[in-house]
């Protein structure tokens, strides 16, 4: 095979078929060799031989200029192969955080090393998530050691950022910051908890959990605060525009988010820092990572559902009309204000028919959830025994709706239809469950529920029952679900009963 020029183009198509060619070429042989030389390796110094003999392999090929494409496209599961190898043997033979410190370090070597920037990104990447597992301890909240490990990568990264913009950095560790950046970003995001229209498509309770724990880690929210402050300041002395009294205001809504959100004022900094020095891409990621804390927010169990809507809320309105302050003011604008051309029209008249739009959703799905409250048939659903420790999170508790068991699976997909379930009422409305609808008339005293799919089985409306702070004693007497069912089967749970149906 000849090689190719080294500063010959390559096409993608062509570089992602021969990748796909050395993958498919490598993971058979390097079974292979695993099965013959297993015991050696996985005993004594083999593990670490071998581990660092396919590495330098694969950087010797890696760091060739002549090398044929199908040759340098093998090399990477090489590299996958040796780091695999001594991440087996630190991992038996020293504690996890050396083992960690000792990845983190070996992930910046090789990609120092290398001279692909994608290769060099990605190891930034893995020593980025190594060295924020380094602070992992298993008897710490969850938040606790990824708040320091993440914040602890968002300052070096912004270290780093500054002196390369102002003094340079070495060609071989530049590349590395895209990647590290990218996985801090992603730590940060995934800290706070799942995304409230994540989780809630996802269902589950791991994402509550996790965020709960976020809430309550004591991780110091002083540090977010000073960091989203930070950047608020940066982004002022960057750009002589922000130096007016509004940006103070901005300043000070995006610190009361930040002592909310432990992870906001790292992300903030990183954002102001990449728009400083137009990282455009590395700016687009950490607004979607704000925007992740921010709706993670729904989820921090430690804080009411009100309180956090009305934080959000007045967050909002003082961002729009501290933004409406800040706008720009030169005669164009002032002219264009006074006499709107078609173009400012259109927009506007687009921002109002958007608003109107999605006010009328929503009054629409209020309106239609009143109606049933209103106009539904009473129907109460046994509980059966649930997990108790969802009752320690203080305000929910896990609910599990007394189903038989042999109902087939939820189909995977979003768009995945619901079945419906056949209930019998007896004199007290006490909901039985007969068959799954099979389009059959129903018959006297039958009506159908339906089913809603979360974590691969089949529930009634919800897995979950949220309350005040406080009142964790007073719904564990809770044994019925009471429901609102219309005629089409659309069901909404209002509330708890008691033994005997008793109200709580």
């Amino acid at each position: 095979m000849t090689p190719a020029a080294p500063d010959a183009p390559r096409p993608g198509p062509v570089v992602l078929l021969t990748a796909l060619g050395a993958w498919l070429a490598a993971v058979p042989l390097l079974a292979v060799v695993a099965l013959a030389f297993g015991p050696v390796f996985r005993h004594g110094g083999g593990t670490y031989l071998a581990g660092a003999l396919l590495l330098a392999a694969a950087v010797v090929a890696l760091r060739s200029r002549a090398l044929p494409l199908f040759a340098e496209q093998l090399a990477v599961p090489v590299l996958l192969a040796g780091g695999a190898s001594l991440a087996f043997g630190l991992f038996r033979d020293l504690p996890q955080r050396p083992a960690l410190a000792a990845l983190a370090l070996l992930s910046l070597g090789v990609g120092l090393a290398v001279r692909a920037p994608g290769l060099k990104a990605c190891l930034g990447a893995a020593a980025a998530g190594f060295a924020a597992l380094v602070f992992w301890r298993p008897s710490w909240h969850v938040a606790h050691w990824t708040g320091l490990g993440w914040h602890g990568d968002a300052v070096l990264w912004v270290l780093a950022a500054l002196r390369e913009r102002r003094h340079g950095l070495p060609a071989a560790l530049a590349p590395l910051l895209p990647g590290w950046a990218a996985m801090t970003l992603l730590g940060l995001a995934l800290s706070s908890g799942m995304a409230m229209l994540v989780g809630a498509g996802l269902g589950g309770d791991g994402a509550a959990v996790l965020a709960a724990d976020a809430g309550r880690s004591g991780w110091p929210g002083g540090v977010s605060v000073l960091l989203a402050l930070l950047a608020a300041a940066g982004l002022g002395r960057a750009w002589p525009s922000l130096r007016r009294p509004g940006w103070a205001g901005v300043a000070a809504v995006l610190a009361g988010l930040a002592a909310c959100m432990p992870a906001l004022g790292a992300v903030l900094l990183m954002l102001a820092v990449s728009a400083r020095q137009a990282r455009w891409p590395l700016a687009a990621a950490a607004v979607l990572a704000a925007a992740w804390i921010t709706s993670a927010f729904y989820y921090q169990l430690a804080w009411p559902l009100a309180t956090k809507a009305g934080v959000l809320a007045l967050a909002g309105a003082l961002l729009g009309a501290l933004a409406w302050t800040l706008r720009p003011r030169t005669a164009a604008t002032a002219t264009a204000t006074a006499a709107p051309g078609g173009g400012a029209r259109w927009a506007r008249a687009g921002a109002a028919a958007s608003l109107a739009a999605v006010l009328a959703v929503v009054n629409v799905a209020i309106a239609r959830k009143e109606a049933l409250i209103a106009q539904g048939q009473p129907v109460f659903l046994r509980l059966a025994p649930a997990d108790p420790r969802s009752l320690v999170q203080g305000d929910f508790m896990r609910l599990n709706f007394a189903l038989p068991p042999g109902l087939p699976a939820p189909a995977a997909g979003l768009r995945a239809a619901r079945p419906q379930a056949v209930m019998a009422l007896d004199a007290q409305r006490v909901a039985q469950f007969v068959r799954l609808h099979d389009g059959r008339p129903l018959a006297a005293g039958e009506l159908r529920i339906e089913l809603t799919p979360r974590d691969g089985r089949w529930t009634v409306v919800t897995d979950a029952w949220f309350f005040k702070e406080g009142e964790a004693r007073r719904w564990s007497a809770a044994r019925f679900g009471e429901f609102r069912v219309a005629p089409d089967g659309q069901t909404l749970l209002v509330g708890l009963r008691g033994e005997g149906l008793g109200a709580l």
